[in-house]
C-alpha cells in the first residue's frame, strides 16, 4: 500500500493578510505592477515552503490567485466580455481587475457564491467570442516550484465541465459550441504541463456532486474521454468535494488516473457507492478525511480508522490522504492566537494544523508503531475537555427553547392585512428611498475603533467619537434626501462579529481571517456554546441617532441564519438548534428595539441560500429550519413594525418561495450585477410582498449616473407594482469611499424622485 499526504488547496492570504496588502497596495497605486509582481511570487513560494516544511508530501499550485481562480481561467481562455474592449493580447492586470471591479463607465463581472460556501467567486461570461490559450499561468507556477525549489509539484485547475456549469451566457444550443471551443484549450494547458515534467494535475470538478441528468453524465464522459485521447501522457486527478459523487457508477470508470471523494460531507454517500461499486484497481483513490470547511480538531483515531475503512472497502494499492476540500475557507494557523480560552484553542484546527492531521494520519495507517502516536491520544483528550465546557451547559438557553410553540413561528396578521396598517403609520411617499445599513469605514473610524480596542482611548471618547460620527451621517442622508435613514454601523466590524461580541456562547479570533470575495478576508466568530441575549446589542445607538431626525432610523440586525452561516459552527448540536438559539437572542433584541420607538427593523439574511444542500432535492429539510429561524426571531413584532431583511449575490431565479415564506415586508435584493436576471425571473414568479431592487453595485468604485439607475427602475416597474416597491443599493456601503457613495445616493434619490414625479403626471 502506497500512501501520501496532499491538500487540495491552501490558503493563499497568507497568515498577516499579506496577499491582501499587497492586492490592495497596488490598486492604490502605492506599488509598482513590478513590485506586485514580484511580492505576489514571493508569497506564492513561501506557501509552498511552508506546507513542505510542515511535511505535506505531495505540493499544490495552482491553487493561488491574483483575484480569483474562477476568473483566472476565464482570462487564460479569452473568455474577455465585449465591454471590456479587449483586443486579443495577453490578458493585462487592468482589464483582469476591470472585470473583477468595474472600471470608469463598465460595470464588473457578476459575482456569486461558489458552491455552498461564504466565498465569491467572478461569474464568466461567454459571448460566443473566440477563445484561445492567452497565458498558461498554471505551467509559470509549476515551472517556478520547480526551478527555483527544485520542488515537482501538482498543478491544479477547475474542471471544464464546472467552469462550463458556472458561466454563463450560453443555452442549450451555444453551450455545445462554448464546450467544442473549450477542450482544445484545456489539452494545451495539460500538454504543456506533461511536457513540462508534471506527474499529476489536480482537475477539480465540484460540479459532479450536483444532481446529474442524463445528458449531463454522457457530456462529462465524452470530455474526459477526449481529454484522455488528446493527452494520454496526462495523469489527471479528478477531484469531487461538498458532497457524494453523482453518477458513482459511470463517473468511476472515467479515463483519469484517480479521483478524489469526499468523505466528510460526502460521506455516506461515498461510503455507499464503495459498498456498491467498488472502486477501480487502475485508480489512485483521494480520500478526503480532513474536513476543509471547519476549524475543530479532528480525532485522530477516528479518522485513521475511518480511513483504513475506506482502504479496505476499496483495494486500492495507492491513495492519498487528503483535505475535503481546499483549505482555503479556513483560517491560516491557530498559533496566532494567543488570548482564545485554552481548552477551546486545544479543540481547533486550522489550516496548517489541518495539514500535521494528514500527515500523522497518513503516517499512522502506515506504521501503527510510528514514533509520534501520542498525537492520537491527545486529539481525543481537547475534542472531550470542549465538550464537558461549561459554555455548553446553559439552562435559561434550554429553558427559552423548550418553551418554544408553533405560534411562536407566525406573525399575527397576514402581509396584505399588516401592509396598509403600516403605510398609514410610517406615511412614507411612494418609491421610498434608504440604504443597506452601512456606511464608509473610513481610516479615521478604523484608527479610533483599534485605539479603543487598545485601551488608548476611554470608553466614553470611544462613545463620543461614534455619536459625531453617526450624527455627521444622519445629517449627509438628510442633505441627500432619503427617505428611511441608518446609522451607519461605524461601531460594527463585521455583520456577524458584532453580534457574536455581545452574546454569549461565541468566541473571537486575532487573525484568522478567511476570503469572503476579492481582497475581502473576514473572521467568521467561533460559536462553541449556548448562545444566550444578556443586554441590548443596538438599542443604544439606534435611538440616539433617531433622535436627531424626524425620518425613521432602521433598526439593524444580523438574523440568525447568517450568523450560523458565517460562523464557525460547534459540532456536537445540529445547525438548526443552533439556528434557534441565535434566533431567539436576536428575538430579544427586536422586543428591546420596538420599546425603544424604533418602527423599523432590517434582519439581514444574505447568507440564507449559502446553506442550502446543493442538491436541490435535499433543500426541503434545510428551508423549513432555516426560515423557521427567522421567523421565530421576527414574528413577535407588533402589526405596525415593519420588518426588512436583505439579500445579495447569489442566484435567486429558483429561490423566490423560499425568500416569500420569511413573511418579511420589505426584501433588498441584488440585481445591477446580474443585469436584471432577477426581473425577467419576477415576470414568470411574482412576488407580492415589499422590494427593493439594488439599483446599483457597490462593490465598484465607480459611480452610477442617473440614467442608468433610471432604466433599472422603469424595467423593475413593470413586474413590482409602485406599492411594494423601494429603492436602495446592493449591499451595504462599509467598503466604499465617502465620496463615491454620496455621489452615488444622491443619483440614486434623483432618479426615484424623477420615477415619483413622471407616475404622478400619469395619475393626473
Amino acid at each position: 500500500m502506497k500512501l501520501a499526504s496532499t491538500a487540495i488547496g491552501y490558503p493563499y492570504i497568507g497568515g498577516n493578510r499579506e496577499w491582501k496588502r499587497c492586492v490592495e497596495s497596488f490598486w492604490k497605486d502605492e506599488k509598482s505592477e513590478e513590485a506586485f509582481i514580484f511580492e505576489m511570487k514571493t508569497i506564492r513560494l513561501n506557501h509552498l515552503k511552508h506546507q513542505q516544511s510542515l511535511g505535506l508530501d505531495i505540493l499544490t499550485v495552482g491553487d493561488f490567485t491574483f483575484y480569483d481562480r474562477m476568473l483566472d481561467l476565464a482570462t487564460m481562455f479569452g473568455l474577455i466580455p465585449k465591454r471590456y474592449k479587449w483586443t486579443g493580447e495577453k490578458v493585462n492586470l487592468r482589464t483582469y481587475y476591470s472585470m473583477a471591479r468595474g472600471v470608469d463607465d463598465v460595470v464588473a463581472s457578476e459575482m456569486t457564491k461558489w458552491f455552498n460556501t461564504n466565498y465569491h467567486y467572478i461569474v464568466p461570461e461567454y459571448e460566443d467570442q473566440p477563445l484561445r490559450l492567452t497565458q498558461n499561468y498554471l505551467l509559470d507556477y509549476f515551472l517556478e516550484a520547480k526551478f527555483e525549489l527544485g520542488l515537482i509539484t501538482k498543478p491544479t485547475i477547475i474542471g471544464p465541465y464546472t467552469f462550463v456549469q458556472l458561466s454563463k451566457g450560453y443555452d442549450s444550443i451555444s453551450k455545445a459550441s462554448f464546450i467544442l471551443r473549450l477542450l482544445p484549450l484545456y489539452v494545451q494547458v495539460l500538454q504543456q504541463l506533461v511536457d513540462a515534467g508534471a506527474q499529476w494535475i489536480q482537475v477539480e470538478e465540484p460540479a459532479l456532486v450536483l444532481s446529474l441528468a442524463p445528458e449531463d453524465i454522457k457530456l462529462v464522459q465524452q470530455i474526459y474521454k477526449q481529454l484522455a485521447e488528446e493527452v494520454p501522457a496526462a495523469k489527471l486527478m479528478l477531484q469531487t468535494y461538498f458532497e457524494g459523487l453523482s453518477a458513482y457508477e459511470e463517473l468511476i470508470q472515467l479515463p483519469v488516473a484517480g479521483v478524489g471523494l469526499d468523505f466528510i460531507h460526502g460521506a455516506d454517500q461515498n461510503m455507499a457507492s464503495l459498498r456498491k461499486y467498488g472502486f477501480p484497481q487502475d485508480k489512485v483513490l483521494g480520500i478526503g478525511i480532513i474536513n476543509g470547511r471547519d476549524i475543530w480538531r479532528a480525532s485522530l483515531a477516528e479518522k485513521a480508522m475511518m480511513t483504513k475503512a475506506i482502504l479496505s472497502l476499496s483495494g486500492v494499492q495507492e491513495a492519498w490522504v487528503q483535505s475535503s476540500c481546499s483549505l482555503q475557507h479556513v483560517p491560516v494557523t491557530t498559533k496566532s492566537e494567543k488570548t482564545l480560552d485554552k481548552t477551546l484553542l486545544n479543540a481547533l484546527s486550522f489550516a496548517d494544523e489541518k495539514v500535521i492531521e494528514l500527515t500523522h494520519i497518513t503516517s499512522f495507517v502506515s506504521d501503527e508503531n510510528w514514533s509520534g502516536s501520542k498525537s492520537v491520544s491527545q486529539s481525543i483528550v481537547a475534542i472531550q475537555a470542549l465538550e464537558q465546557h461549561e459554555a455548553r451547559k446553559n439552562p435559561r438557553v434550554k429553558e427559552l427553547l423548550s418553551q418554544v410553540r408553533q405560534e411562536h413561528f407566525t406573525r399575527p396578521m397576514p402581509f396584505k392585512e399588516r401592509q396598509p396598517i403600516q403605510q398609514e403609520a410610517l406615511q412614507l411617499p411612494e418609491f421610498p428611498t434608504t440604504t443597506i445599513g452601512s456606511f464608509p469605514q473610513s481610516e479615521q473610524v478604523k484608527r479610533t475603533r483599534t485605539a479603543w480596542r487598545r485601551s488608548e482611548i476611554t470608553d466614553t471618547e470611544y462613545a463620543e467619537f461614534l455619536k459625531s460620527e453617526t450624527a455627521r451621517w444622519i445629517q449627509i442622508q438628510e442633505e441627500i434626501g432619503l427617505d428611511v435613514l441608518v446609522h451607519g454601523e461605524f461601531e460594527r466590524t463585521d455583520m456577524v462579529e458584532y453580534f457574536g461580541e455581545k452574546l454569549k456562547g461565541f468566541a473571537f479570533t486575532e487573525k484568522a481571517w478567511v476570503v469572503s470575495y476579492g481582497s475581502r478576508c473576514v473572521k467568521p466568530p467561533i460559536i462553541y456554546g449556548d448562545v444566550e441575549w444578556t443586554s441590548p446589542m443596538t438599542v443604544k445607538e439606534v435611538a440616539e441617532a433617531q433622535e436627531l431626525t424626524s425620518k425613521y432610523v432602521k433598526g439593524m440586525l444580523t438574523g440568525p441564519v447568517t450568523i450560523l452561516n458565517w460562523s464557525f459552527v460547534r459540532d456536537d448540536l445540529s445547525r438548526e438548534q443552533v439556528a434557534n438559539q441565535i434566533a431567539l437572542a436576536l428575538k430579544e433584541e427586536i422586543q428591546a428595539l420596538e420599546s425603544a420607538g424604533i418602527a423599523i427593523i432590517q434582519v439581514d439574511e444574505p447568507a440564507l441560500r449559502e446553506g442550502l444542500p446543493l442538491r436541490k432535492e435535499d433543500w426541503n429539510e434545510y428551508l423549513s429550519w432555516a426560515v423557521n429561524a427567522f421567523k421565530l426571531a421576527t414574528s413577535s413584532v407588533r402589526n405596525e413594525t415593519q420588518i426588512h431583511t436583505h439579500m445579495c449575490y447569489c442566484e435567486f431565479n429558483n429561490f423566490i418561495e423560499p425568500i416569500r415564506a420569511l413573511d418579511a415586508d420589505v426584501i433588498s435584493i441584488e440585481t445591477s450585477r446580474s443585469h436584471g436576471e432577477l426581473i425577467q425571473s419576477l415576470k414568470q414568479n411574482p412576488y407580492e410582498l415589499g422590494i427593493g431592487l439594488g439599483v446599483y453595485d457597490i462593490h465598484s468604485p465607480r459611480i452610477p449616473s442617473v440614467e442608468e439607475i433610471d432604466t433599472i427602475l422603469k424595467d423593475s416597474l413593470e413586474i413590482i407594482s409602485k406599492e411594494q416597491f423601494w429603492v436602495n443599493p446592493d449591499c451595504g456601503l462599509k467598503t466604499r469611499n465617502e465620496n463615491e457613495t454620496i455621489a452615488s445616493l444622491k443619483n440614486m434619490v434623483t432618479a426615484a424622485r424623477k420615477l415619483r414625479q413622471q407616475q404622478q403626471q400619469t395619475v393626473s
